[in-house]
């Protein structure tokens, strides 16, 4: 007897797509403009990367373009380094404003997407876009992609494998690891979502190293279609897995 294909539904999020401070903070950021542009400040790339998987791929996408160093969006609530040292020190009630217009609007909105998709039946393949700066306090990092996702996980583990397999071999220049730079179970909004949903949801974190988004844009473009193709094909895959 035929195995029935697995259905399922295909979300990109992208947690620091921009660098963009609201107005009631700017104050709190002049002199800090170096920092707003530099990878604390956002993940170079990793929208239009994030927007073209998509477009490409048929996917719901949701973003935030506030950056980072207000409040992380891949961070838990009460998480240390939810705050950045510039916002860190602002009382109780002006924390938790932040969090209420800009952190909360974005976890809510890609969980009600997977608390739909999953209650109607069907898979949910989480891809979280994002980028790491090449050299991070003088350790260069000479990957080209990251798969994060949490080994314990069979869907996952295998997911990844086979995208890892594909994008190798689609580009064999590339130098692709999985559970690095970071480790695939750390604090984050996909890990946040297995705890919720522990069956039918695979979450993984997509790391582009931002090398090429800063040095050659041809090559970042070579880079992020190597990425979208190759999970074209794993998704087509996983249909079966």
């Amino acid at each position: 007897m035929k195995r029935a294909r697995r259905q399922f539904k295909l979300i990109i999020t992208c947690e620091h797509g921009g660098n963009t401070i609201p107005r009631p903070y700017r104050a709190l950021f002049i002199g800090h403009e170096a920092l707003l542009a530099s990878h604390r400040g956002y993940d170079l790339g990793a929208l239009g990367c994030a927007r073209k998987l998509a477009a490409r791929l048929d996917a719901s996408l949701y973003s935030a373009t506030t950056s980072r160093l207000l409040a992380d969006l891949n961070r838990t609530p009460g998480h240390p380094r939810l705050f950045s040292k510039i916002t860190r020190g602002l009382d109780p009630a002006a924390r938790q404003d932040i969090l209420a217009k800009y952190h909360a609007p974005h976890w809510q909105r890609v969980r009600a997407a997977v608390k739909e998709q999953l209650d109607a039946g069907q898979w949910v393949v989480h891809i979280a876009c994002h980028s790491f700066t090449p050299v991070l306090d003088g350790r260069v990092r000479d990957m080209d992609v990251g798969l994060l996702y949490d080994p314990r996980r069979a869907a996952e583990r295998r997911f990844c494998d086979v995208w890892k397999e594909g994008l190798v071999a689609r580009a064999p220049h590339l130098r692709v690891r999985r559970n690095a730079p970071y480790k695939g179970v750390s604090d984050g909004l996909a890990t946040h979502l297995r705890s919720l949903f522990p069956k039918h949801y695979l979450g993984v974190e997509l790391e582009l190293n931002q090398r090429d988004c800063i040095e050659n844009r041809s090559r970042w473009r070579a880079l992020c279609a190597a990425v979208i193709e190759s999970l074209a094909e794993v998704l087509a895959a996983f249909k079966s897995l």
